[in-house]
């Protein structure tokens, strides 16, 4: 699950909890709602902690490339490889 679904699970909690007034029997809306928060809380803690791991830098050697020379041909290329 990525941010987008934690961020999702907090807003259809904020709605069971703060928005309805339905009532059903047998189910308590504002606890379910109170759940599904704190589970987006939960993982958007723990998306952030594993992305803030992935963007530490590691210092790399830079890549240096070498020209290299092509002799020069004269006279008529068919088009094909040089």
């Amino acid at each position: 699950m990525g941010l987008g679904g934690c961020i999702i699970l907090i807003a259809v909690g904020a709605i069971l909890t703060f928005a309805t007034d339905w009532h059903m029997q047998g189910v308590d809306l504002n606890v379910v709602g109170l759940i599904l928060m704190a589970v987006g809380l939960i993982g958007t803690a723990t998306f952030s902690g594993i992305a803030r791991r992935r963007r530490l830098v590691v210092p790399s050697t830079p890549v240096v490339e070498e020209e290299h020379h092509r002799p020069h041909h004269s006279g008529y290329t068919d088009g094909y490889g040089a």
